[in-house]
């Protein structure tokens, strides 16, 4: 408690209903994270049912029609518990801010970077985790680690051209006949018991990643050998880090910073959103999780490090290691002209630098500076902004997480692309499996939103602007399927149909709607 409200004094009430509740229910006697959650999840049940009896009304926001044919950009439509995306701050993890969790959160001994398993903590109660609480989630992960035999003789079967990530997709879905919560289902357990089964699932299933992950690694390109043993006294990244076959230190430091701040971007990315829809019908967290991977393996989603990598090597190639600032900005002039975008710049959401690509600048300056395509990278931090200003069209011109992340890997010796978005996707387990503990915890619904057709919208559109079948009618030209050509060997008919366009046109008195309105119907009469 006094270091939550020693917080609240340094960080003010930014996220006063996140720092409330956590003070509300601190409870740093325990270090078994289910009785946390069983004393948190009543009185937050009960908060929000207060909220909503006395705001439930109320109007959030308004949805455009832009909105709807653009992805849902910027629309109001989910309650997402432990991030929120400002676009001027960047992420915070249940209020706090990644330098806050940098600072706050506990580390491994001899480490500078915050354990992932302090965040997932973060993550669940809204509670900065003590150094036992933490060390109590790595001893319960490494306990639950183990893989089925059914799911590693799968991983071993597969093809060795099958990508990383359908590898993980397919295992992650397959780990499903160990779920608590689709036997307890089947077998009609009460729905306010839900939360607890769903809790026992997250937590194999983040225990289980790691060893799904290596064992795919070890596959793929180290020709198939043993990840070896989970080591109960290590934390999560190291264990990661070990099976993978990776024994530097600073690699592990990297592995828990990575780790870290890929874990949670609110809901509405397609990840997040993904487990949140499919969870919300009461699949499994497997199942959930699994989709969510899917999701996750589109390349506008999880495949942006790579492509920039991609980028980064080709223009070494192009201009050399040691380019002038000149030579970059034409390369980069180069680049946009040609239609193509800089990746790594840029966000849906965001309308400053990343905060996660701050981080990673800071510990490639503080362990690789003078390592070329780390310059390369900063070198560009500098130019690409000013040239995306001048050209006056990214609406972010600033490099998001993607731009630095692929460049770290590949300093420590993980030059395999391909595999990136698998650890991506091991760190984004923490925040969408948090969040789906939560989701039935509160009992939220199937998620059901309603559609409209293009017509359908064109005449809502007519009638709230009175005008009724006017944009409707003008905006479809008149074909000549064969039900029109029978209906229009009519004179008389075409007469009426004409007559009828008329009093339509009479409600537009603009001369080149009318103009356009009679193109319309007699261009298909004369084809």
């Amino acid at each position: 408690m006094a270091l939550l409200t020693a917080a609240a004094r340094l960080f003010g009430a930014k996220n006063a209903s996140c720092l409330v509740l956590a003070a509300r229910h601190a409870s740093a006697s325990s270090t078994n994270l289910k009785d946390i959650l069983a004393d948190l999840i009543p009185k937050e049940q009960a908060r929000i049912k207060t909220f909503r009896q006395q705001h439930g009304k109320t109007v959030v926001g308004q949805i455009t029609v832009d909105m709807m044919y653009g992805g849902m950009r910027g629309m109001k439509g989910l309650v997402y518990e432990t991030s929120v995306l400002d676009p001027d701050e960047g992420i915070r993890f249940r209020g706090y801010s990644i330098p806050e969790c940098q600072k706050l959160l506990p580390k491994a001994k001899g480490g500078e970077e915050p354990l992932p398993e302090g965040l997932f903590w973060l993550l669940v109660t809204g509670q900065i985790p003590t150094e036992e609480q933490v060390s109590w989630l790595s001893k319960e992960w490494a306990k639950r680690a183990a893989l089925p035999s059914h799911v590693v003789t799968m991983l071993d079967n597969f093809p060795t051209n099958l990508h990383p990530m359908s590898q993980l997709s397919a295992a992650i879905t397959a780990l499903n006949s160990e779920s608590n919560f689709a036997r307890a289902y089947a077998e009609g357990i009460n729905r306010t018991k839900y939360w607890e089964l769903i809790y026992e699932d997250c937590m194999d299933l983040i225990a289980k990643l790691p060893c799904v992950a290596a064992k795919i690694y070890r596959n793929l390109y180290r020709e198939g050998s043993s990840i070896g043993a989970i080591d109960s006294k290590l934390d999560w990244s190291h264990n990661f880090t070990n099976m993978l076959g990776y024994t530097d230190a600073q690699f592990t430091e990297l592995m828990r910073l990575y780790l870290t701040i890929h874990s949670d971007h609110e809901g509405g990315n397609v990840s997040a959103h993904t487990s949140h829809l499919v969870g919300s019908a009461l699949s499994d967290p497997y199942l959930s999780f699994a989709a969510a991977m899917n999701g996750l393996a589109g390349p506008l989603h999880g495949l942006a490090n790579q492509e920039v990598l991609v980028w980064l090597t080709q223009l070494q190639k192009e201009v050399g290691k040691d380019v002038s600032d000149e030579k970059l900005r034409d390369y980069i002039w180069n680049t946009l002209n040609s239609g193509r975008v800089v990746p790594g710049y840029g966000h849906a959401v965001l309308r400053k630098t990343d905060p996660r690509y701050t981080c990673q600048r800071e510990f490639a300056l503080k362990h690789l500076p003078h390592d070329s395509m780390f310059k390369l990278v900063a070198q560009l931090y500098k130019i690409v902004p000013n040239v995306l200003l001048e050209q006056g069209k990214a609406k972010n011109p600033w490099p998001n997480v993607d731009a630095h992340s692929g460049v770290l890997l590949q300093y420590y010796g993980m030059t395999e692309m391909n595999y990136y978005t698998v650890l991506f996707g091991v760190s984004r387990a923490l925040g969408v499996l948090a969040q789906l503990i939560w989701s039935r915890a509160l009992g939220f619904p199937l998620e059901r939103p309603k559609s409209m057709s293009t017509d359908g919208l064109m005449k809502f559109v007519d009638s709230k602007s009175g005008n009724h079948v006017g944009l409707s009618a003008l905006s479809s030209p008149i074909t000549l399927s064969h039900a029109h050509r029978h209906f229009l060997a009519r004179p008389v008919d075409f007469l009426y149909l004409l007559h009828f366009k008329l009093r339509v046109l009479w409600t537009y008195p603009s001369w080149s709607l009318l103009e356009t309105s009679f193109s319309r119907l007699y261009m298909p009469l004369s084809k």
